[in-house]
């Protein structure tokens, strides 16, 4: 075999026994490093490269939306969207049948169904007060209608003597509503010591029920004129 010519073959010895040498003395430490460990060394072809899934994650929306089932396609015209609303929305019987129950249970007293207002056991006890006695304040109404009778009427003689029982009415309807509401207020806070409770707010909350009507009152009243007050 023929060298070139610009380089000496001493050269090309020297070459392949510093590249057979570090061979040699990389084994030897990778045989060193199993013997002290007992474990293989292996080297990554890659240190960079991390393997993937394959697929990438599906978001949160798409997963529950293949537990729920298959989504059905999306309106194409307006009378199809209003056709798929009527089907899903209740029929009149049932929104009848639902709206007579809330108010059935509303009128029961149950505190899901009442409004804001007349929530709580506080105000339970101050309707149970009021309820259970006869109040002058109950016939503000029927006073009212007496009253705008009596201005319709031509009689100034009539109107005059009508104005003034009404009058005197309104004056004693007054009075007993704060004389009620103090009652009221101070049984409600021997009963309940721990809740604060605001005589203005209770005062008032007890002259509204007592001037309406007792067949109108909402919830039904628990207590007729009379009962004793459950403890």
């Amino acid at each position: 075999m023929a060298h070139p010519a610009n380089q000496p073959v001493g050269a090309c010895h020297n070459l392949v026994d510093v590249r057979f040498l570090r061979r040699n003395s990389d084994d030897k430490a990778d045989t060193a490093a199993v013997e002290e460990t007992g474990v293989d060394v292996e080297e990554p072809a890659n240190r960079a490269f991390t393997a993937g899934k394959g697929k990438p994650t599906p978001k949160r929306r798409d997963a529950e939306a293949r537990r729920r089932g298959p989504v059905a396609p999306a309106p194409q015209t307006t009378r199809e969207a209003m056709r798929r609303a009527k089907q899903t929305r209740p029929s009149k019987d049932e929104r009848r049948a639902a709206t007579a129950e809330r108010r059935e249970r509303m009128m029961a007293g149950d505190d899901k169904y009442l409004m804001p207002r007349d929530r709580g056991p506080v105000k339970a006890y101050v309707r149970d007060l009021v309820d259970s006695r006869r109040n002058l304040l109950g016939l503000f109404m029927p006073l009212a209608i007496v009253v705008f009778v009596a201005l319709l009427m031509p009689n100034p003689i009539v109107q005059n003597y009508a104005t003034l029982v009404c009058l005197a009415m309104l004056i004693m309807m007054i009075l007993e509503g704060v004389i009620n509401g103090r009652r009221v207020t101070k049984l409600v806070r021997e009963r309940f010591p721990k809740e604060t409770v605001r005589g203005a707010s209770i005062g008032w909350y007890a002259f509204v029920r007592a001037s309406q009507i007792r067949k109108l009152r909402v919830p039904k009243p628990r207590l007729k004129p009379g009962d004793a007050i459950p403890r």
